[in-house]
């Protein structure tokens, strides 16, 4: 055997590669974007509230920034995912990920406050096309037999992808800083970050480019979008779906978007240290998302394993605020991560499951929206409550939250899996 045919060989027998050889050619590409997205936009999220405190925005105008995205998107959320069936999953991620990432540009190359908040309201909408389409695009792009293992890989590539980038991402603000001749911990230096990745991110267009439409098995409706579609929306079994969701999203808020703040405050640590926290936790999240179907089976369903595993990570999350050494939070703060973010495919792919096909954009625009809710107003409210309390009331906040989510999931669904899903008014 020749070396190449040999290095192919020990490729494919890698347990990620045999994943991938399972699924179809649009769902590879998917993924492969969701790799690049992934490694690039991580020093984004990273650092984008650390380069707004550096910048001297005080803690108010900062929450507002956090909010504003999720404000726009509950805004337009619902016409969105009509728009999304209209068009195709395809050319929706296509239209979304291109405007996000221009108004992403524009938010950090700004100098002023009012074209900022402009910004931040269009790569809200924006986004909320390109996310409410991924569950959609991933049920057409799948069989039955591995869709489960799709949505868990997808959303653990995309924990793992941020891995590398959180790791290179810690780095970046030295070696920007080195080149532009400005402290490691300046403005400017965290900007070079952000552009950086904003550049990295617009390349994960180029595979989801290459996708192939995935057309649906009979006629399109050509009936214009109206009022009994918004009304077949509100149904008891969407709304049942998606409530949990508004508590979630309120709870989680009004705490995650700022815990790179919550470390560089409480504990002296680096830049470098808090990207190798975060590359830590996205690798311990991806590997757990990966290991979600298997639970899911073990535990005799999708909906028990999101109730178990969304309960135990309320512990760790109070461990990460009131732990008082920073390696002991961080510990906690990778255990709750993995256990919280593993329930997020399989609530996605247990309630997609339960909803008739033509209408799944719509319905996923419905849950994110009521997630959007929840992130409309907790980021500022936590803006205020950090500059007057500090953190300690948000930790306990949201653990109660959460419980309170976690405990209408189970009243709601614990015995969904066992009954047919309920059918849609005029849903065909």
């Amino acid at each position: 055997m020749s070396p190449f045919r040999a290095v192919v060989h020990w490729l494919r027998a890698l347990p990620l590669v045999r994943y991938f050889e399972q699924f179809r050619p649009n769902a590879r590409l998917f993924l492969l974007s969701t790799v690049i997205s992934g490694i690039t936009l991580s020093g984004f999220q990273l650092f984008f509230n650390i380069y707004l405190k550096a910048r001297g925005f005080d803690l108010d105008f900062i929450g507002l920034l956090n909010a504003l995205p999720s404000g726009a998107a509950l805004v337009v959320g619902v016409p969105m995912g009509l728009l999304s069936d209209r068009i195709g999953p395809r050319r929706a991620m296509l239209i979304g990920l291109s405007v996000a990432t221009l108004a992403a540009w524009g938010l950090i190359a700004s100098e002023s406050p009012s074209l900022m908040v402009v910004m931040a309201a269009v790569m809200g909408m924006a986004n909320s096309l390109y996310y409410l389409s991924m569950a959609p695009f991933m049920m057409k792009a799948s069989g039955e037999k591995e869709r489960t293992l799709l949505f868990s890989l997808n959303f653990g590539l995309t924990t793992l992808s941020g891995a590398l980038g959180n790791l290179v991402a810690g780095q970046l603000p030295a070696w920007f800083a080195a080149g532009l001749g400005v402290g490691a911990e300046s403005a400017p230096a965290y900007q070079a970050v952000l552009i950086a990745s904003i550049f990295g991110g617009g390349l994960s267009l180029l595979p989801v480019w290459l996708i192939r439409e995935v057309r649906w098995p009979g006629p399109r409706r050509e009936a214009p979008l109206g009022l009994q579609d918004l009304r077949n929306l509100a149904r008891p079994s969407v709304l049942r779906m998606a409530l949990p969701n508004i508590i979630i999203g309120f709870g989680a808020a009004t705490l995650i978007p700022y815990l790179a703040l919550f470390f560089k405050g409480r504990f002296p640590i680096s830049d470098g240290e808090l990207g190798v926290l975060y590359s830590l936790g996205a690798i311990t999240t991806g590997l757990a998302t990966v290991v979600g179907p298997r639970l899911a089976q073990g535990l005799g369903g999708k909906v028990r394993a999101v109730v178990f595993t969304q309960g135990a990570s309320i512990v760790f999350l109070l461990a990460v605020g009131f732990a008082p050494a920073f390696w002991l939070s961080g510990l906690a703060f990778l255990i709750r991560g993995a256990l919280m973010n593993m329930s997020n495919p399989l609530y996605s792919a247990f309630a997609m499951e339960r909803t008739p096909e033509r209408e799944r954009a719509a319905v996923n625009s419905v849950m994110q929206l009521m997630w959007e809710v929840g992130w409309t107003v907790g980021p500022y409210l936590s803006g205020v409550v950090q500059a007057r309390y500090g953190f300690a009331p948000l930790f306990v906040s949201t653990a109660v939250l959460y419980s309170l989510a976690i405990g209408l999931t189970w009243a709601f669904f614990h015995d969904a899996e066992a009954r047919a899903p309920e059918a849609a008014p005029d849903a065909a």
